[in-house]
């Protein structure tokens, strides 16, 4: 079973204090005005790990993004099943974008609800409320936090815990916590998957849209995300943002200390010299985001450690992905893997997370 499909298998607790989901699907995928993949994580997401819900994309006129799906209007992907629009890109600042809207509409109107994981609600576009009401339609927000979060407290509680952290945004933090939490459970090991971003929640069915909460109760969330379990039982967490990047660092912070992982995955993508979306700030170099990391994770968890790297190697072929893999295994002196490329590497990953 391929590790995609042994996630969708697994069975995804609902979680004390998680949100719940109960979506119309399948979806169609609207990329929005995106010209490359960069800005798709959601599209991406749900394409390769639940590729079963995905009828077909819609973009707007002019952009050049794409997923490899169908491409359909909204009329044609309702009369082949789709039942809801899922926004499946992601603009900076989690926006709702006006050159949108029109197309938001269009999918009202043809029979579709529309699920959305930006921080803008979607109700509170007055074309898109008025459509919807009018319709009968559904407005759906994944990214609300539940209520009632509590402050963390520190506390060490029981269980194993696994957190993905990043040398920047939108490098696979996600699909190596999935493609891991799949991997141990494929060796008789407990382990879950803990969702903290709209993408991840839509495809486990629970968890905490981490940077919707407040920055007060972001450690608190976490604490609950990832809450006693037996002394046996892996919890592995998709990290969020970095604690590098100068938007998002307080959303890290937050998750690191309040999972108080045992071991910690850096996720690094290849080639990529600069912050996404930030030019003068450089990507660190690995042995400075590992000590740096381990440094503040070491707050919550002394005994804190990492078991290595998920290396992005997204648009090599395999055989170049496996020599780049080897050198950098030795050049940075701990595992190196990626996890979309399954063979002896990612075993040797896995091997680390759990010795």
């Amino acid at each position: 079973m391929s590790i995609a499909r042994e996630i969708r298998a697994a069975t995804m607790p609902v979680l004390p204090g998680a949100t719940p989901i109960d979506l119309p699907r399948p979806y169609l995928l609207f990329l929005g005005d995106a010209d490359d993949t960069t800005f798709l994580k959601t599209g991406l997401g749900l394409r390769d790990w639940a590729p079963a819900l995905c009828i077909a994309e819609y973009r707007c006129d002019g952009a050049r993004a794409s997923l490899g799906l169908p491409s359909m209007t909204p009329v044609e992907a309702h009369a082949a099943g789709a039942r809801a629009l899922v926004l499946a890109a992601a603009s900076i600042g989690g926006a709702i974008r006006p050159a949108w809207i029109p197309y938001l509409v269009a999918a009202l109107e043809a029979g579709l609800d529309i699920i959305s994981g930006a921080h803008d609600r979607l109700a509170d576009e007055p074309r898109l409320r008025a459509t919807a009401e009018r319709l009968g339609r559904r407005l759906i927000d994944i990214r609300t936090p539940p209520p009632g979060l509590p402050i963390a407290t520190g506390r060490r509680r029981t269980g194993k815990r696994l957190l993905t952290v990043g040398t920047d945004c939108a490098l696979g933090k996600k699909y190596t916590a999935l493609a891991l939490a799949a991997a141990f459970r494929t060796r008789g090991l407990a382990a879950d998957f803990r969702a903290t971003g709209q993408t991840g929640i839509m495809i486990a069915g629970s968890g905490i849209p981490i940077d919707a909460v407040i920055g007060d109760f972001t450690a608190g969330a976490a604490e609950i995300l990832s809450p006693d379990a037996d002394p046996d039982h892996w919890d592995v967490i998709e990290g969020q943002g970095s604690i590098f990047h100068p938007s998002y660092a307080g959303v890290s912070l937050g998750l690191l200390h309040g999972s108080q992982p045992d071991m910690l995955v850096l996720c690094h993508a290849e080639g990529r010299e600069r912050i996404v979306g930030l030019p003068d700030y450089p990507v660190p170099p690995i042995g400075e985001a590992v000590a740096l990391t381990l440094r503040l994770a070491r707050l919550t968890n002394a005994g804190v450690r990492c078991a290595g790297v998920s290396l992005n190697t997204a648009g090599l072929s395999d055989a170049d992905a496996a020599v780049l893999i080897a050198r950098r295994a030795e050049e940075w002196g701990m595992p190196v893997a990626d996890p979309m490329r399954p063979g002896a590497a990612f075993e040797g990953l896995v091997d680390a997370c759990l010795t």
